[in-house]
């Protein structure tokens, strides 16, 4: 399924993202987060013989895609797992010798559009939200067993949700839930809900639970704290983010590293400015509506 999707599929900010790698034929590659492999595919049309790329992708799904569709080209390969496994990098020899690496964070086209991965609130399926299905525990599983200040506290620490008190409340009026439709009609039937500019009413809190039982958010600042250490001089680390907790991280993470202290000399050189998509990307892609991109290069 996952196959089919891709000929749909449109890698956001595509051609900015490769005019910013300034891709070296000869040079070494990650693709932390591989999903439907667009940014990937685009960037092996760009390496000669001797480049490669190293794709990382904790959804099985998105393996199996990758294996089936570059499993003869042996420049490329893939591993199954978070992009937080960048560290055993360090250890494999990889040090300072890498090109760039590019984050294309959040979920992916097919996550969203298969009813049985529970990320969606338009279609109704088991609540699971796991990117890895192969370990963890479901959204389902957390919710039914977490108290009302534990939902409170993710749904307004990860979803930014005003009403997080009111929606935990009804969450534990409504337990046991098995399915994303059983989550999103309570969450839609809370006094004070409403669709604003056509956002289902449950968007924040299914963003929430998802940033949290993936763990989407530390996971991103354990990657990137081994990104310096992985770029060699001149390689440059790429982030597409979509919604503004993801962004803050990046954005701070950059900053830090592009400031000299004392007794620490600057890491990244950065435009330090943010890169959305044109209007015409949004006209073709509503998708990409959100999104956001921030480089920096090792310096």
């Amino acid at each position: 399924m996952i196959k089919q999707e891709t000929r749909q599929h449109q890698p956001v900010l595509l051609h900015v993202l490769l005019d910013i790698l300034q891709i070296n034929p000869n040079g070494a590659y990650i693709d932390a987060t591989y999903g439907c492999g667009g940014h990937s595919a685009a960037v092996l049309t760009r390496l000669g013989p001797k480049g490669s790329l190293l794709a990382f992708d904790q959804d099985p799904e998105a393996c199996r895609h990758a294996q089936q569709n570059h499993a003869d080209d042996p420049r490329f390969s893939i591993r199954h797992a978070s992009f937080t496994a960048i560290r055993r990098l360090l250890d494999e020899g990889w040090r300072e010798r890498l090109a760039g690496i590019f984050f294309d964070l959040g979920v992916s086209s097919p996550q969203l559009e298969q009813a049985e991965r529970g990320f969606s609130f338009c279609q109704d399926g088991p609540l699971d939200m796991r990117m890895n299905t192969t370990t963890g525990i479901t959204a389902a599983e957390w919710i039914n067993h977490a108290s009302k200040k534990e939902i409170t506290h993710v749904l307004r620490t990860y979803g930014e949700e005003r009403r997080a008190n009111k929606i935990a409340n009804a969450i534990a009026g409504g337990l046991p839930l098995q399915t994303t439709r059983q989550l999103a009609c309570l969450i839609a039937s809370v006094p004070g809900a409403s669709s604003c500019n056509n956002v289902h009413p449950a968007t924040r809190s299914f963003l929430a639970l998802r940033l949290y039982i993936n763990r989407e958010l530390e996971a991103l600042q354990e990657a990137l704290n081994y990104v310096p250490a992985l770029l060699r001089r001149g390689a440059r680390l790429v982030v597409i983010s979509f919604h503004s907790l993801e962004d803050r991280i990046v954005k701070y993470f950059i900053r830090d590293h592009s400031r000299t202290a004392a007794l620490k000399q600057a890491v990244f050189y950065s435009p330090n400015k943010v890169i959305r998509p044109s209007r015409e990307e949004q006209r073709s892609n509503p998708r990409c509506r959100s999104a956001c991109l921030r480089w920096a290069e090792k310096i």
